[in-house]
Order: structure tokens, then C-alpha cells, then sequence
């Protein structure tokens, strides 16, 4: 029984499952015309902005984390519930505050919102409890606020920079911090926003979100675990990868430390990063599986 016939009593026009699917599919295809504008937007940001560069692979990996559920959507019954209209003006309130305050990231994050919406009120709780993971990882594709940004770089250029500090200071690197700000034999390193480490933040963040979700689906709180992980793996490999630059410019000139040089250490110290997260699984699996100790009288 569709939505409409159950609280309405009417027969639906469209009865069968594969109707409701398209139903649906064009109804969501005309929530994303109607956001097009602003989803070219965030596609422009995604290019411009090497931070959020990432968010060309959130569409696709969702994709396929959709697709995972599909023989159990084929299981389940299709019954709509009333409760997607609630989140549906949620998405519209997004879209309401983001236009009259001029915001992006509610506009943006109110396609996602809307979608959720729309898939709870056409086929149901059962179907959105299984999409609920793929749709909520679309919000991962949206660029947070400037403002909010503009807090939380300073910190981490800061942090950054301190700890590069420590780690030159311990391998014998004559070296003075001022503020983001490294002063070396050779020369000065200015800690800029761009060397913050927001952009492997967020790279390393989606990764934990994709990694938790395929190599940790027994526990929800080792997910989670491994998610949260990734913040300060993050904070961590920059600060190495600060430190690094600072070595190179202190033995070989900060033209050393600049250009194709820079950008390799990012590869290294992601790719590092990424080595620590597997790393951490496998600790958790050892941890897990360790066997108890057998009791005797």
C-alpha cells in the first residue's frame, strides 16, 4: 500500500515498486535541477580550492556505498512515511536561511538534507535506514563555512608550527617560533593557512569515514573510534611535514623547500598518515581477538 492509500484511502496512481523507484528517481532528479546552480558552485570551489579537492570522489564512493544496499532494498517493503515532509521543511529552512543570509554551506548542505527527505516520504523508513549512511556522506562534499574555517585554521597553523619547532629543535636545528611564524639561519618560514593541514583534515577524515565503513562494520564505536582518529593523525603528519620543509630549508636554501619538493612531502606524509590508520586497525584487531584466558579450579 502506497503512502497516499494509506492515509488517504485513494487508490495510487502508481502501485508498483518499480513506478514507486521512478517516482522517486524523477523527483530527485528535479530537486537536483533545481539546485543546479548551486551545486555548480560547490563543483567550482571543489576545483579552485585544493582543500576541498576530495569532493569529486564523495558522489561516486556514495554511489557504491548505495549500491551495496540494493539487494536489501529489493527485500524490503516500499511504505512512505509522513515523517519525510518534517525533514523536507528542514531542508528548506536550510535553504531559506541561506538565501537571506547569503551562506553556501546551508544551501548546499539543504540538497542533501531535501534528498533525505524526499526518500523517508516516498519509500519509507526501512529504505532511508539503509540509505541513511550513503546520503549522509554526501554532507562530507560540502565546504564548510568560511567563517568557521577562518577559526579553526589559526589553531592549527599554530599547532603546526609549534610542534615543527620541538621536532627541529630535537635533531639540533638552531630555530625561533614567533607566533605561525619559524625564523631559521637562512631565513624565515611563514606558516600560512594553506600549510594549516585543513586540507589532508578533511582528505584524512573522508578516508576515515570510507575505511571505517569497509574494514570496521562490527562496531559502530571502533568506526567512530577510527574516524576520530584521523584528526589527530592529521595535526600530527603535518606538523612532520612543517618540520620537514623546515630541514630542508635550513641544509639547502628555501628554494629547496618550495614547488614540486613541497608538494611531494603532502604525498609522503599523507601517504604516511593513511600507513598509521591501517596501522591502528590492525592494533584493534589484535586487541579484539586476543583470546581470554582460560579460567581453571
Amino acid at each position: 500500500m502506497s503512502l497516499i492509500s494509506e492515509y488517504f484511502g485513494e487508490e495510487p496512481i502508481i502501485t508498483s515498486r518499480r513506478g514507486l523507484v521512478w517516482q522517486t528517481a524523477c523527483l530527485l532528479l528535479l530537486l537536483t535541477v533545481i539546485y543546479a546552480p548551486i551545486l555548480s558552485s560547490m563543483v567550482a570551489h571543489w576545483r579552485i580550492v585544493p582543500d576541498y579537492s576530495h569532493g569529486f570522489l564523495i558522489v561516486p564512493l556514495a554511489l557504491v556505498f548505495a549500491y551495496e544496499k540494493k539487494l536489501y532494498i529489493q527485500a524490503v517493503q516500499f511504505r512512505g512515511s509522513w515523517w519525510g515532509v518534517a525533514i523536507l521543511g528542514i531542508g528548506l529552512l536550510l535553504l531559506a536561511v541561506g538565501q537571506l543570509g547569503s551562506l553556501l554551506s546551508p544551501l548546499r548542505a539543504g540538497y542533501v538534507i531535501s534528498m533525505m527527505g524526499l526518500v523517508l516520504l516516498l519509500l519509507g523508513t526501512r529504505v532511508f535506514s539503509l540509505l541513511l549512511f550513503p546520503m549522509a556522506f554526501l554532507l562530507m562534499m560540502v565546504p564548510l563555512p568560511q567563517s568557521l574555517v577562518n577559526v579553526v585554521a589559526f589553531p592549527l597553523q599554530l599547532i603546526a608550527a609549534e610542534w615543527a619547532v620541538s621536532l627541529m629543535h630535537l635533531i639540533g636545528i638552531p630555530v625561533l617560533l614567533e607566533g605561525n611564524i619559524i625564523h631559521l639561519a637562512g631565513g624565515d618560514l611563514f606558516v600560512a593557512e594553506a600549510c594549516s593541514g585543513l586540507r589532508s583534515l578533511m582528505a584524512l577524515l573522508t578516508l576515515g569515514v570510507v575505511f571505517a565503513h569497509f574494514f570496521r562494520r562490527e562496531s559502530l564505536a571502533l568506526q567512530c573510534l577510527l574516524v576520530a582518529s584521523t584528526i589527530p593523525i592529521a595535526i600530527v603528519v603535518n606538523s612532520l611535514r612543517v618540520a620537514l620543509t623546515g630541514v630542508l630549508a635550513h641544509e639547502y636554501g628555501q628554494e629547496s623547500a618550495g614547488g614540486f619538493i613541497h608538494e611531494f612531502q603532502g604525498m609522503i606524509t599523507f601517504s604516511l598518515a593513511f600507513l598509521i590508520l591501517l596501522g591502528e586497525s590492525k592494533l584493534i584487531d589484535q586487541f579484539i581477538r586476543r583470546p581470554k584466558p582460560v579460567e581453571t579450579d
